[in-house]
């Protein structure tokens, strides 16, 4: 999850999966689209979606994808170092209650690696 008003690094990409310019802020979600556009049970994919009447701010969701099944999956990326921070925990519960109140119950995190 990231703030909608990110001012970070932004490396933008043209992938044929992805609808419209795959915009990757860090190194987490750079991986992570590459891995999408490699996986064949993945039809298509759209990063950094905004979640709307968010209450505690203004937020986006890092994937949000369609299997080759036509079933929805919603992934964020964080780092394993902020995984247990109070604020990090909120905004992951925050898209997970929000990604299940629109019908999608296949929600993850991804992580990078020690």
């Amino acid at each position: 999850m990231r703030n909608k008003n990110y001012k970070g690094r932004c490396e933008k990409r043209s992938l044929s999966k992805c609808q419209g310019v795959c915009r990757t802020f860090d190194a987490i979600q750079y991986a992570y689209a590459d891995i999408l556009q490699n996986s064949e049970n993945i039809k298509e994919f759209r990063c950094n979606i905004p979640l709307d009447a968010l209450t505690i701010g203004e937020y986006m969701t890092d994937f949000v994808c369609v299997k080759s099944d036509g079933d929805m999956m919603v992934r964020e990326c964080v780092y394993r170092k902020l995984l247990m921070k109070p604020l990090t925990i909120k905004l992951l519960d925050a898209s997970r209650e929000y990604w299940q109140r629109h019908g999608i119950t296949d929600w993850g995190i991804v992580v990078d690696e020690k």
